[in-house]
């Protein structure tokens, strides 16, 4: 087995299996800022990359793909079913979205969870080198911390939750609550996207497992009566902005978005909203909102078509697909309101798009949609604003969106105000050109700056000088922390 200096352990490899046209099997690498952001990393560290090869069991041994050594993790489909649509999805997932759905506590998936995590943690412990740095990601893997840590003391290990992290209050319900908390605070640095999750966790951390939260950081207890800390604070993600930047210019990408608009019959103005069809993105006040709007006559289908996108997401859970239906059920009522023979009010296309085919449609749309209920980040609201080059388009965001932190040039709305949502949504349909442009620059100003390959070198110097307390003596072994940290 490959020793490798940095590993990144994700629920799903950075490959997808394909086959070819003679039915022979091959693998190519993922779409997504993570995998962007990473490669550069791995490249250089002769890296290793632990997870999921996405089918059910499927037996692989490791190998290399473009320069990275990639560790499969078998998971049975009862894995599947229990550990990542149960417990993963169906619990984690609603509870750390504010219960916008009820989420359910099954032990049968909670024992799943905890098998599965070990299997991850026993991977990375097998192919990191010794003092190696491991970077777990995500919601998934919360108790794979505190496993690898027993299994590899020497580890410098990282921990990224890319979701939002809930209040205590909510939190609280969890019936192994202490259980995560633990298993996240076996990292020395536990990555957030908002200041605001990072301060959940810290409070939660002090109420269920009374220990010290410092703005330094979090004391950790040890068995020999010492303490580690462990820094939690906020690093906000982001996207490979050059990449969009660069396809937007693409002659051919503009072509597309001109054919997009004259496909839809060219009005005024064109809404879009992109989204995985899921509870948490707000698609149904959405469609309330824009219906409304139709019916108090303040917009008319030959001036104004929403675009929405809806890729499929979770087709075997319960909850989505009673969303699916809820949501086509409405657009079809509106358009069967007020459609004509030659305009369309909502064009619904539920099926996942190229990133071309997505630029383009950021191109042709002059208002961006972005109303979720509860979001970690939201990538959708920078993908859009990275391609407008033009400095043209508005972006209406939603506060719970974690990109709202960074993006406050935006119209900021509250989705479960229906009646602001509106007013807002007509403000962005009659913003002046110089309004948008004095807006457009500030949002791409911070896209531009705080990109995906920024994120990750702020994650890796707090890894860094993790790595640089442990070669300390007695670094990692303290009464009080010694690293700056948003936590409290």
């Amino acid at each position: 087995m490959t020793q490798a200096e940095f590993v990144v352990v994700a629920n799903r490899l950075p490959v997808d299996r394909v086959v070819g046209a003679e039915g022979d099997d091959g693998w190519r690498r993922s779409p997504g800022g993570l995998v962007t952001a990473l490669e550069p990393v791995m490249r250089s560290s002769e890296g290793a990359w632990v997870g999921w090869a996405g089918k059910p069991d499927l037996e692989l041994e490791p190998f290399e793909f473009d320069g990275t050594f990639l560790v499969p993790v078998r998971l049975s489909a009862q894995d599947v079913e229990q550990y990542y649509e149960g417990m993963s999805n169906d619990t984690f997932w609603p509870l750390y979205h504010d219960v916008i759905a009820a989420p359910r506590y099954r032990r049968v998936w909670w024992d799943a969870y905890v098998r599965v995590n070990r299997r991850f943690a026993e991977a990375a412990a097998d192919v990191a080198a010794e003092g190696a740095t491991v970077w777990v990601q995500d919601y998934q893997l919360q108790l794979v911390p505190k496993m690898l840590r027993e299994l590899r003391p020497d580890l410098v290990i990282g921990y990224f939750h890319h979701i939002p992290f809930p209040a205590h209050g909510l939190y609280s319900q969890l019936p192994w609550r202490r259980q995560v908390l633990e298993g996240l605070l076996g990292a020395d640095v536990i990555g957030f996207q908002r200041v605001a999750d990072a301060g959940n966790f810290a409070r939660t951390v002090r109420r269920q497992l009374r220990y010290q939260t410092k703005a330094s950081g979090i004391s950790v207890p040890l068995a020999d009566g010492s303490y580690r800390n462990a820094v939690a604070k906020a690093f906000p993600i982001s996207i490979d902005t050059e990449s969009y930047v660069e396809l937007a210019r693409r002659p051919e990408v503009q072509q597309r978005a001109r054919e997009i608009r004259e496909g839809l019959g060219n009005p005024k103005r064109i809404l879009l909203g992109v989204d995985r069809l899921d509870y948490t993105k707000g698609i149904r006040h959405r469609l309330k909102a824009f219906g409304e709007l139709l019916q108090d006559g303040r917009l008319t289908v030959e001036d104004v078509t929403l675009v929405q996108v809806a890729s499929p997401s979770r087709e075997r859970v319960e909850s989505y697909m009673q969303l699916r239906d809820e949501i086509e059920l409405t657009v079809g009522r509106i358009n069967g309101d007020f459609d004509t023979t030659d305009h369309t009010a909502i064009r619904y296309l539920h099926q996942a798009y190229p990133k071309e085919e997505m630029v383009a449609l950021f191109l042709a749309a002059d208002v961006m949609l972005v109303t979720a209920l509860r979001d970690g980040m939201n990538l959708v609201a920078k993908e859009y604003v990275a391609t407008r080059t033009d400095n043209r388009g508005v972006l209406v965001l939603s506060e719970f969106a974690g990109a709202a932190d960074e993006l406050p040039s935006a119209l900021l709305i509250n989705p479960h105000d229906i009646d602001g949502m509106k007013d807002q949504i007509i403000r962005a349909i009659e913003m002046p050109p110089a309004e948008q442009g004095r807006r457009m620059r500030s949002l791409r100003k911070k896209v531009i700056e705080s990109d995906v390959v920024q994120w990750s070198r702020s994650f890796l110097a707090a890894l860094e000088a993790a790595k640089h307390r442990h070669a300390t003596a007695g670094g990692d072994r303290e009464t009080a922390g010694a690293t700056a940290s948003e936590a409290s």
